[in-house]
């Protein structure tokens, strides 16, 4: 308790500027990322192409006039930690994409195989690529219905996978006791159909709350897999090792598709057309993801809470979340928007978890529910400056929602930070009273510092379509789903950086005060219940597939990249948090494929 009272004894005096505290608060702040890396700085050189080729180069992409690069600029430099990601011109790229993208449509369309059709849907959509035929794919899964063998469980398995991600309807689950005995186990054929199996297992990590066939089928097949892991021959025992270790289902999709495109080369049947086009398309993307982060890091560095107060550099891992959530390109001017949120909230959150004394704090809090600018008058500057820059631009995001939607959201959005600020407020009360939280006050608190109620319904209304007055009251109280998502991200949060946490003289964790209410006395105990907690909520989150509303689908698979990037971030082995970061970040934004 020591480092608690040193705390309380800090929060005692008057508040002072970021750059001269330390980070030594109990209580963890926002959960959807940590400080980590410095800023990535730009650097834009003018010897190679010109301003029109850049913009071009975006053009297959139908990403237009969504960057705001320098007029006399004609390469992009970003270097981070020696990290470097160079953009140069390409000889007749977007003429070679649209060959490989239109050999690929005829290849799906053409493709008369039923099994063989699945399967290409599976390969494209795992590539990277399937944004550009959503339309091809949905209606083949469609006709399919009727053609498909019920005996063959890797075909059935993969069609209601496939079916089930994209929200369309499925055959009950009981679809799959075709392939089980008498009691309830696989049938020969069955258990030793492994990749059957493995598509069955894929499948049932899509499983929703009462569906037991699935939960049943997950059971089984992890046991079975598992025994025959070790007989396999080397390319498909990778495949079962990887499946084990992580179902596709939980897979962030832009790291998967760099991770499956090297996979999908070493396969003996892989498609080379299909194959190049994932690899230029990955290459395309990430351009555009490297032209987004410059926009992001230039409204960061414009801000000055990092260079002029002291605030620590946090955006590239916004910016990774933000990707996280947003796999889509289509998203573009959504995914910079969404990491200009998170990083102000960030902000935030130090001025909660550390900088801002508890007097200070009480007046913030009462600032952002008036969200009157005269109501800073009493803050200390850093403050106000923070509240300004969270006034500036909250307005610019419902500026945007009115101009291309017809919608006042303001009322929306400024009640997700009176609920963050609230929540904030929370801990820091905590705190003052050296109170230990309940493990239920401890988590549905956590999800709102999470900053995932923020986060989501800022997306809904940037991405969902058909939004009109009259169908905005799902947003009179958060959905639930909203609260699986965040969950799962408290959780996750908790299992991957508690060490840290403790070395910060942190002491609150969901993992040490389940141990706390159930007298565990291993952790590796208590994180175990924790994963089962998670995997529960998966199966919660899973629900809202099966028969999902047409206007929240949009925000519902955002709930799940939530969940997905969770798990992908804070999974590491011996590994810090920090360094998964890293890694992603420079996998995702700084290394290009070989074509």
């Amino acid at each position: 308790m020591a480092s608690q009272a040193n705390a309380i004894s800090l929060l005692s005096h008057k508040a002072l500027y970021p750059q001269q505290l330390m980070n030594i608060s109990p209580f963890k702040g926002s959960k959807i990322c940590m400080p980590i890396l410095s800023s990535v700085r730009p650097c834009v050189k003018t010897n190679s192409t010109s301003a029109e080729e850049v913009i071009d180069l975006t053009s297959p992409l139908s990403i237009t006039n969504t960057m705001s690069f320098a007029q006399e600029a004609n390469s992009l430099l970003v270097d981070h930690h020696g990290m470097k990601a160079i953009i140069l011109p390409q000889v007749d790229a977007n003429k070679r994409i649209h060959e490989l993208k239109e050999h690929t449509r005829r290849t799906l369309m053409m493709t008369s195989d039923p099994k063989m059709t699945l399967k290409l849907i599976d390969t494209i959509q795992r590539l990277g690529v399937g944004y550009c035929f959503e339309e091809e794919i949905k209606n083949i899964l469609e006709n399919l219905r009727q053609v498909l063998p019920d005996d063959d469980l890797y075909t059935v398995a993969l069609n209601f996978r496939l079916r089930r991600q994209d929200g369309l309807h499925t055959k009950p689950a009981e679809v799959f006791q075709h392939f089980m005995d008498a009691k309830s186990e696989l049938k020969k054929s069955s258990s030793e159909d492994i990749e059957g199996m493995l598509s069955l297992y894929e499948a049932s990590h899509l499983g929703s709350s009462g569906e037991d066939v699935l939960s049943h089928a997950k059971e089984i097949t992890t046991r079975h897999l598992n025994k025959s892991v070790s007989q396999l021959k080397p390319k498909l025992h990778k495949k079962v090792v990887e499946g084990l270790k992580l179902p596709r289902h939980m897979r962030m999709q832009r790291l998967e598709a760099r991770r499956y495109i090297e996979e999908y080369g070493n396969e003996d049947d892989h498609n080379p057309i299909l194959l190049e086009f994932a690899k230029i398309d990955y290459n395309k993307v990430q351009s555009v993801l490297q032209m987004e982060l410059v926009e992001v890091t230039r409204w960061w560095e414009h801000l000055g809470l990092s260079s002029q107060l002291g605030f620590r550099d946090r955006h590239v891992e916004c910016f990774l979340w933000s990707v996280g959530l947003l796999p889509e390109l289509s998203f573009s001017r959504s995914r910079i928007e969404l990491a200009k949120a998170i990083a102000i909230m960030l902000v935030i959150d130090d001025i909660y978890d550390t900088y801002g004394s508890y007097d200070d704090l009480v007046l913030f809090t009462e600032a952002i529910k008036s969200w009157d600018l005269e109501e800073t008058e009493q803050l200390p500057e850093y403050m106000k400056i923070c509240f300004e820059a969270l006034y500036k631009t909250n307005n610019e995001i419902c500026d945007k929602v009115l101009k291309e939607r017809g919608l006042s959201v303001q009322p929306f959005l400024r009640k997700t930070w009176v609920d963050l600020t609230k929540a904030y407020m929370v801990e820091a009360e905590w705190l003052k009273r050296s109170r230990i939280p309940t493990l239920k006050e401890y988590i549905e608190n956590g999800v709102t510092t999470s900053g995932t109620f923020m986060a989501l319904v800022h997306l809904f209304f940037l991405v969902s379509n058909g939004l009109t007055p009259e169908n905005l009251q799902h947003l009179d109280r958060y959905p639930s789903f909203f609260t699986l998502a965040g969950t799962v991200l408290r959780l996750w949060d908790d299992l991957g950086t508690v060490k840290e946490e403790q070395e910060r003289g942190d002491i609150l964790s969901s993992i040490h005060l389940l141990m706390k209410e159930k007298n565990i006395a291993c952790e590796e105990e208590g994180r175990k219940e924790i994963l089962q907690m998670i995997y529960a909520l998966w199966n919660d989150l899973n629900t809202e597939l099966v028969t999902p509303d047409a206007l929240l689908f949009p925000i519902i698979k955002v709930a799940l990249n939530i969940s997905r990037a969770s798990q992908v971030v804070y999974e590491h082995d011996n590994d810090s948090y920090l360094s998964s970061v890293e890694n992603h970040v420079k996998s995702l934004f700084y290394k290009p494929i070989d074509v």
